[in-house]
C-alpha cells in the first residue's frame, strides 16, 4: 500500500473512531382509542425513564377526554405539551381528533386514567398507566 493511501486509511478510521454514537432511538409510539365508554387499551405499560409518543384518538361521535393528572404532573413533557395538559392534568379530545403529545415517562407506580364528562367513567371509560 503506497504511503498516500495508507495515512488516507488512518485519517478515515481516526474520524470514524470520533464520530458521536448513533443518536438514541425515537420514543415509542403509545396509541390509545378513545371510544365510547372505553379506552383501548385500557392499561398502559411504560418503562420509566424512556421517550414516549402518546396519541389519543377519538373514533366517537362525541368528546372525550383522557385525566390523568398524576401521571402529566410527574412525566417530563416540554412546555408546549406541558401547557395542553394544563395543572388539572386533562386533555380533550373532540370526535375524530387526534392528539399526540411527547413524554418522559415518571418514576414506577400505578396512574388511573379516567373520562372525566359526565357518567363516562361510570361506564367503564377508566383504566391506568403502568410505570415500570
Amino acid at each position: 500500500m503506497r504511503k498516500s493511501n495508507v495515512a488516507f486509511v488512518a485519517i478515515a478510521v481516526c474520524v470514524l473512531a470520533a464520530a458521536p454514537a448513533r443518536p438514541a432511538p425515537p420514543e415509542t409510539r403509545v396509541r390509545v382509542t378513545l371510544a365510547n365508554f372505553k379506552f383501548m387499551p385500557s392499561t398502559i405499560t411504560l418503562v420509566h425513564g424512556q421517550a414516549y409518543e402518546l396519541d389519543l384518538s377519538n373514533t366517537a361521535g362525541g368528546g372525550h377526554n383522557f385525566v390523568a393528572p398524576r401521571f402529566f404532573a410527574a412525566a417530563r413533557m416540554s412546555a408546549a405539551d406541558r401547557a395542553r395538559v394544563g395543572t388539572k392534568g386533562v386533555i380533550e379530545v373532540g370526535s375524530g381528533e387526534e392528539v399526540a403529545l411527547y413524554l418522559i415517562a415518571p418514576p414506577a407506580g400505578r396512574y388511573p386514567v379516567k373520562c372525566s364528562h359526565p357518567f363516562h367513567s361510570t361506564f367503564g371509560m377508566k383504566g391506568a398507566i403502568i410505570v415500570t
